[in-house]
């Protein structure tokens, strides 16, 4: 079916290091002409007029839980990926902790076949590594798959790879880019005790950070650093939450000669531990959400490159899961919807600029998973935009929120900007907090 063609006209385009004003034209799925002034070429021709507006790239989400299949309950593929159309986030890559988990290449199949029917946003997922799936890893197509997911400390739906022995293997074996969560198991468990002991389940959450340590942390993190120059792996270590980690990164090199890279997660650029009192178990991330001190270094390491890309790791549990006392309170929450938005007032606060954010959410992840014609507003790519309003205000509110879980630990926050339009492929499929009943997602291919 031939698209309509769309002409955004008057927009402060954010791309590749520059804000510059004018008009980009969309047909067929794809950007055709970026340009000063552009005019219609004829009546079909869709106009959006984004006077004061910014155009940005659609924003890739290279950590994010859907929970589909297993615990739907908590959230799936359609509701999830709709949230993040509209958020800005028009492409996203899933983790493999479901049930079943993505272990196995037919499981792994299971979860885009999924996606290719009910999904609103463009996707992708990683396989997931364990103990002994290492001959299914080997068999995985880096063409098709984002890449490997190894939890190097346990989380949700415990895939927890503790063997030395085989991690090396596997690091050494594989071709795939891999992706680790580092924390230290055996410091979380005694640390846990000790707790446990004092205060049986129901430990204060402000200890959170203290049981899952910054050390533990680092151990894991170094660690695995440590494996990749061993090995010659190319690792990617998620949700970095520490001042300490920060020295392990280097900004030393452009990012496509990198072997080694690190994302930040919204969360932990937002909160701190003073929130816990405030916020209790809706801020229970693991990582935890650590001091502010360990913020500060999170957001001077993002700014020097040292930190690659910002994330989401959007893991939604029900409120009901997150009511219970700490030991039994599932550690994840929503983000895709308020991801952009939360950065915007960082941008409103000078903390960081636009351009910035554009790169750290959306060239960085095309480059470091070479995704193919997306992250950029360029001549070729698909047509995968979002305009946002930086002066529009609004505020989080029960009846706003998206997830299926139905919470946020933004409600109540007031954002100064709104993200207006997005486009997906070449279609305007979110427009004023209406959705187009047409679905253009795709899934994502890679140049590798």
């Amino acid at each position: 079916m031939q698209e309509k063609s769309i002409l955004i006209k008057n927009a402060r385009i954010v791309n590749e290091g520059k804000i510059i004003e004018g008009d980009v034209l969309i047909e067929n799925q794809f950007i055709t002409e970026i340009s000063e002034s552009i005019s219609a070429k004829n009546g079909d021709t869709q106009v959006i007029d984004a006077e004061n507006k910014f155009l940005l790239p659609g924003m890739i989400d290279d950590q994010v839980h859907f929970r589909e299949p297993g615990l739907t309950h908590k959230a799936n593929i359609a509701t999830e990926s709709k949230a993040a159309i509209a958020g800005g986030i028009t492409s996203f890559i899933e983790m493999p902790n479901t049930f079943p988990q993505a272990t196995t290449i037919e499981k792994l199949e299971d979860k885009f076949q999924i996606a290719a029917e009910t999904c609103y946003a463009n996707y992708s997922f990683m396989f997931g590594g364990t103990n002994d799936n290492l001959d299914e890893i080997l068999k995985v197509d880096s063409k098709n798959v984002a890449g490997l997911k190894l939890f190097l400390g346990s989380s949700t739906g415990n895939m927890l790879v503790d063997n030395p022995e085989v991690l090396e293997k596997i690091f050494s074996s594989t071709d795939l880019l891999i992706s680790v969560h580092c924390e230290d198991e055996e410091t979380i468990r005694t640390n846990t005790k000790k707790f446990v002991d004092k205060y049986g389940d129901d430990i204060p959450v402000k200890y959170h950070p203290v049981i899952r340590s910054a050390e533990s942390c680092y151990l894991s993190s170094s660690k695995a650093i440590e494996l990749a120059k061993k090995t010659g792996a190319r690792l990617h270590v998620f949700h970095l939450s520490t001042a300490k980690e920060m020295g392990l990164f280097s900004n030393k090199r452009p990012l496509k000669d990198k072997k080694i890279t690190a994302e930040v997660c919204i969360h932990h650029l937002w909160f701190s531990d003073e929130d816990y009192d405030q916020k209790g178990t809706l801020i229970k991330w693991n990582p935890a959400v650590k001091s502010s001190t360990d913020r500060a270094a999170l957001w001077k390491a993002l700014l020097d490159d040292r930190i690659d890309v910002i994330a989401t790791d959007h893991a939604p549990h029900t409120l009901d899961e997150k009511s219970n006392p700490y030991t039994k309170a599932p550690s994840g929450g929503p983000l895709v919807q308020h991801a952009v938005v939360a950065l915007m007032e960082a941008y409103h606060r000078e903390q960081i600029s636009l351009e910035k954010i554009v790169e750290k959410m959306a060239h960085n992840p095309a480059i470091l998973f070479e995704i193919e014609k997306r992250g950029f507003i360029r001549k070729g790519y698909y047509a995968d935009l979002i305009l946002v309003d930086p002066h529009n205000p609004w505020t989080v509110t029960k009846d706003n929120i998206l997830y299926k879980c139905g919470w946020s630990p933004f409600e109540g926050t007031t954002f100064k900007s709104r993200i207006t339009h997005t486009i997906l492929n070449g279609s305007l499929v979110y427009h004023n907090a209406q959705f187009s009943k047409q679905n253009a997602a795709m899934r994502l291919t890679f140049e590798r």
